[in-house]
């Protein structure tokens, strides 16, 4: 089991490593992570019969981040017409 935790979250790693120029898959693969990260913290705590409330915290604050990047990733098309990272410049900003 711990084996394939380390294998979701190496996978999750790798894809943001080669999808760096795409916003929106490395997005995906930010989510990934998370979800990642929330199974093992969920698997830990229920080994340990620790409280599981902070699972929950977790959740939510992880569906925050999801819903601010997809809200930066829409500002982002509408403002430059893609999600190509290649394509901004930082002098623009």
């Amino acid at each position: 089991m711990t084996f394939s935790l380390i294998l979701m979250f190496m996978g999750g790693l790798f894809g943001i490593c080669m999808s760096r120029k795409h916003l929106l898959l490395t997005l995906f693969y930010l989510e990934y992570l998370i979800l990642s990260l929330y199974f093992s913290m969920f698997l830990f705590l229920l080994w340990y019969c620790c409280e599981i409330y902070f699972v929950l915290i977790f959740l939510v604050f992880s569906v925050c981040e999801g819903a601010l990047g997809l809200g930066v990733l829409v500002s982002m098309i509408r403002g430059h017409g893609n999600d190509l990272l290649s394509s901004l410049s930082i002098l623009v900003w």
